[in-house]
């Protein structure tokens, strides 16, 4: 699919969406640990600032797992990242069949290396370095 100048999303900024069960929880989560602006609180949803994407943390009765990684940031040092959330209680998510190093961390077969962690809905994140 072309991504010329006729393409309708080419250039419209990305709005990312997750589900929490508890607005409360995941507020706190996404600007206490995670460091992300929060922008707008509704009864609907909790709205985050990144710096190149908005994220909508959407209030729903159950959250249903997706059982992959449903959003990700790109970091220049993994390594620092995952020691700082550790730091705040949020610990890798190791996968049988997967070789992770020590500190939950894996290398993808272009290099990458890639750690994913989990937010209190049991949404699964990632970080990746390139």
């Amino acid at each position: 699919m072309s991504s010329g100048a006729g393409a309708p999303l080419g250039a419209a900024e990305l709005v990312a969406f997750v589900s929490t069960a508890d607005a409360d929880r995941a507020q706190r989560f996404y600007t206490d640990t995670l460091g992300l602006e929060l922008v707008e609180r509704t009864s609907f949803a909790c709205v985050f600032r990144a710096p190149n994407a908005t994220l909508r943390v959407t209030v729903v009765a159950r959250v249903r797992r997706a059982g992959y990684t449903v959003l990700g940031w790109r970091v220049d040092d993994i390594l620092k990242v995952v020691h700082r959330l550790q730091a705040g209680g949020v610990e890798p998510l190791r996968y049988v069949g997967l070789e992770q190093d020590e500190h939950g961390v894996w290398r993808s077969p272009s290099g990458a290396r890639i750690a994913w962690f989990e937010d209190p809905d049991g949404n699964v994140l990632s970080i990746t370095q390139p």
